[in-house]
């Protein structure tokens, strides 16, 4: 096995977005600190800070240049950062040194790295959104067809009371409503320049620091912080707790998925699934595992991104590193989770049967609490609820229904209403409508 499975060609199309990859590979890593560095000649040439002519000669060179990566890799090694290495080969590369030299022109390795990467994490999330878009939709279209199916609702593991498959669905997505909100109100602070120089105080930009950071965000179409973000990383860890909340959400909805397809519930089965190298018969649930795994990596890498938060003083080396080390793997993760959970859920073949029959116990004890309810509308609620604890060891004692041992003891009361599956299910069926409702609304309103 590979380093990293998200790299591996074995284990790719198991474990990764090959989109996503595509922003996280080295030459696009190269591109975007070549753009910013592009960028910021510019409009250092239109403040002035840097003569115009090399301004649009740097400028047009960082478009046109072609860097190895690899040849930087010794440097890199040697000097924690890719940056030196790259300025020099870009440098070179433009043959004209009397503009190269003002290339890079009061910035920091920082500055060019976390600006390229703001970049890339822009088209990564846009990428990520629309993954989640197709997950909605598809949760919507379940949730609204199945918004009467009825079936059991577990709790602890242990039969419950009776739900409706749609509301399942819905509670797998409802989260994904929210995460949109949180991902739009995150952007602004994540996706921002950097740039204030060797110690953050933008002293080489020749009094014109501020001037210089807005004009490079705005050229860049990125946010302007106002300040210097080196070693202040709430922005970044914040997107870190981010992919976590939907990497947790998306881990919840494949361990359901699991327990739904296992041999004795049965309730559900997957428009594709894995097949064993020994036992025929077995349809195995990859792609809910794919889920729960990707979950729990990204989980366990958020607690490597929020330590990280720990930079010390203006800058610090191994927190940074940290990041690089644990970050995209994160962005990864999400991806193809979101992606993963959205083919489940467009294939997913609820087996409507099946679930009836599981909540059809011969016992009836699955109304327990609502027949509790009923009956306490004709006696305190205490007593209540201890009579139907009683009869419902009766029940199992003598194998005869809860509800017929009810009747004997109250008739007259109507307490089969309550069993009914309509009535039974509660609020499930207007929970689930709602969930689809607010989807459409969110993504075609």
């Amino acid at each position: 096995m590979s380093i990293s499975p998200f790299d591996s060609a074995l284990y790719r199309d198991l474990f990764t977005d090959r989109d996503v990859a595509s922003l996280f590979s080295d030459s696009a890593d190269m591109r975007a600190m070549l753009l910013v560095e592009g960028t910021l000649a510019k409009v250092q040439g239109d403040l002035g800070v840097i003569p115009a002519e090399s301004a649009a000669f740097i400028h047009r060179s960082a478009l046109e240049v072609q860097i190895d990566p690899a040849a930087l890799a010794g440097a890199t090694g040697q000097n924690g950062v890719c940056v030196p290495a790259l300025v020099a080969a870009f440098r070179k590369e433009m043959e004209a040194p009397e503009h190269a030299q003002y290339a890079h022109w009061g910035a920091t390795s920082q500055d060019i790295i976390d600006t390229g990467l703001a970049l890339r994490l822009r088209q990564a999330l846009a990428l990520i959104e629309a993954r989640a878009d197709r997950l909605l939709r598809a949760l919507a279209a379940l949730a609204e067809a199945h918004a009467e199916t009825p079936m059991t609702a577990r709790t602890y593991g242990q039969t419950a009371n009776p739900t409706s498959f749609g509301a399942v669905v819905a509670g797998w997505g409802w989260s994904g409503l929210a995460h949109k909100d949180r991902l739009a109100a995150l952007r602004p602070r994540l996706l921002a320049v950097t740039l204030a120089g060797a110690a953050g105080t933008g002293a080489a930009f020749g009094g014109k620091a501020a001037e210089t950071r807005a004009a490079l965000a705005k050229a860049l179409k990125l946010a302007d912080p106002g300040r210097s973000q080196h070693s202040t990383r709430d922005h970044v860890a914040e997107l870190a707790g981010w992919l976590s909340l939907v990497a947790g959400g998306l881990g919840k909805m494949g361990e359901d998925l699991m327990l739904l397809a296992q041999s004795d519930t049965g309730e559900v089965r997957f428009g594709a699934a894995g097949a064993s190298s020994t036992m025929p018969q077995k349809q195995n649930p990859v792609g809910a595992s794919v889920l729960i795994a990707l979950a729990r990596h990204v989980l366990a890498l958020n607690g490597a991104m929020q330590g990280a938060m720990l930079h010390r003083q203006q800058r610090d080396g191994a927190a940074w590193f940290t990041e690089w080390l644990s970050l995209p793997a994160m962005v990864m993760g999400v991806a193809k989770g979101l992606g993963t959970a959205a083919e489940l859920a467009e294939g997913l073949q609820p087996q409507v049967t099946r679930m009836a029959d599981t909540l059809n116990d011969p016992l009836g004890l699955i109304h327990a609490e609502a027949l509790s309810f009923a009956l306490a509308g004709h006696m305190p609620r205490p007593e209540a609820q201890a009579e139907v604890k009683a009869l419902c060891k009766d029940a199992q004692a003598t194998g005869t229904p809860l509800l017929a041992l009810l009747k004997a003891a109250h008739p007259g009361l109507g307490l089969a209403e309550v069993t009914e599956p309509l009535a039974a299910m509660g609020q499930a069926p207007e929970e689930a409508r709602a969930f689809a409702a607010a989807v459409a609304e969110r993504l075609d309103g």
